[in-house]
C-alpha cells in the first residue's frame, strides 16, 4: 500500500516537472531503486553521465548498511543490541545521532530517535489491525527517552539497555543531502533527488524555471496533488497520516506515534510539508511539527530561519506559514 502511494507521488512529481521542460533539447537521465524501505529516484537534467547516478546508489547502499535498524551488521543494530555497553561508531552514524538528539532538545522530546521499542510494538510496516495492549504500550514507552543516549567522542552508549534507536525520521533527509553535495561537487547544476517523497532539488530546471513539486492530497488513491510548491536548490519533505495506517472498528490508527501517550498522534492534522534548504532538517521538522500540532508547529517554524511549512488539517484546509 505504501509503495503504491510512493509510486503515485513519483508520477505526480514527474508530470509536474516534465510539463515545464518543453524547451529542453536533451533528455534527462534517471535511475530508480529501493532503499530505506522506499523508492529512491535520482534524475539529472544537465548531465548524461550514468556513472554519477551509479555512484549515488552505491552511497545509498553503503548508508543503509550503516544505519539501518534491522540489518544485523549495521552500527545502529549493534548499538541497540549492546546491552548498554559502549560502541564506537563512524562519523556518519555519530552525526545522525547527534542531529536526532538536537531535535529531541528542540521539541522537548516530541521527536525522539529512541522510539524503536514503541514503533516495533505497533509495527505499522506489516500490521493490518493488531492493537497492542495498554500494558505493552506503557512498557515500551518507558524505554523511549533520547536522553538515555550517551555520546563521548565517537562512542555511543544506551544507558537504558532496553532502549533502541530508530533513525527513520531523519535518515532519508540526511542521505538526500549527501547525494546533493556529491553531485554538486561533480558539477551537476540541475537535478532532482527523491527519496520516497523527500524531495531535494539542485538548482533550477534547464529552462531556468523552478521545479514544481506536488504535495499529495491525503488518501487520494490516484496520488493527486492538493497543492504544489516551487523549489530552487531546496528541500520539500512531507509527513502524514496517510503513509501507513489501519482501521479497527471504525477507529483510525496511523504510524506517527505520540511519544507521551504511546498511541498514534491525534491532533486534527493530516499532513505537514516542510520547505527548507537542508533535507535532513526538513525530514526531522516534518515529523516534529506534525507531533507538535498546528499552533505549536507553526510557532516552531516561525522561530527558525529559512524554514516554511504547509499544514493540512483534517478538513483538508491548507495553513501555509508563507502567507503570514
Amino acid at each position: 500500500m505504501k509503495l503504491r502511494r510512493i509510486l503515485c507521488f513519483l508520477l505526480l512529481t514527474t508530470a509536474l516537472l516534465l510539463s515545464g521542460c518543453a524547451g529542453k533539447t536533451n533528455n534527462p537521465i534517471s535511475k530508480t531503486a529501493l532503499y530505506f524501505d522506499t523508492v529512491v529516484t535520482i534524475t539529472l537534467y544537465d548531465s548524461d553521465n550514468l556513472a554519477l547516478l551509479n555512484r549515488c546508489f552505491e552511497e545509498c547502499e553503503a548508508f543503509e548498511q550503516t544505519v539501518s535498524r534491522t540489518i544485523e551488521t549495521s552500527e545502529i543494530y549493534q548499538i541497540n543490541h549492546a546491552d548498554g555497553k559502549p560502541l564506537e561508531v563512524s562519523d556518519v552514524t555519530l552525526e545522525l545521532i547527534q542531529k536526532g538528539v538536537a531535535y529531541g532538545d528542540l521539541t522537548n522530546g516530541k521527536f525522539d530517535i529512541t522510539i524503536a521499542p514503541l514503533s516495533e510494538l505497533w509495527d505499522f510496516k506489516s500490521n493490518t489491525g493488531q492493537i497492542p495492549s495498554e500494558e505493552d504500550i506503557q512498557e515500551a514507552l518507558s524505554h523511549v527517552n533520547y536522553r538515555n543516549i550517551l555520546i563521548e567522542g565517537n562512542t555511543v552508549t544506551l544507558t537504558d539497555p532496553q532502549a533502541a534507536i530508530d533513525l527513520g525520521g531523519i535518515a532519508k533527509g540526511y542521505m538526500a543531502d549527501r547525494i546533493k553535495e556529491y553531485l554538486e561537487n561533480e558539477g551537476v547544476k540541475s537535478a532532482l533527488i527523491n527519496l520516497g517523497g523527500n524531495v531535494l532539488t539542485i538548482g533550477k530546471k534547464p529552462d531556468g524555471s523552478p521545479f514544481h513539486i506536488g504535495i499529495q492530497k491525503p488518501f487520494d488513491k490516484q496520488g493527486n496533488a492538493i497543492t504544489s510548491v516551487d523549489a530552487v536548490n531546496s528541500s520539500v519533505v512531507s509527513s502524514g497520516v496517510y503513509e501507513r495506517y489501519f482501521e479497527v472498528d471504525g477507529v483510525f490508527y496511523h504510524h506517527i506515534l505520540d511519544t507521551q501517550t504511546g498511541y498514534p498522534c491525534d491532533n486534527h492534522l493530516l499532513g505537514v510539508t516542510i520547505l527548507s534548504e537542508s533535507s535532513v532538517d526538513g525530514d526531522a521538522l516534518s515529523t516534529s511539527c506534525f507531533l507538535l500540532g498546528l499552533e505549536d508547529g507553526q510557532k516552531l517554524v516561525d522561530s527558525l530561519d529559512g524554514v516554511e511549512a504547509i499544514f493540512i488539517t483534517e478538513d483538508y484546509q491548507l495553513h501555509d506559514t508563507r502567507d503570514k
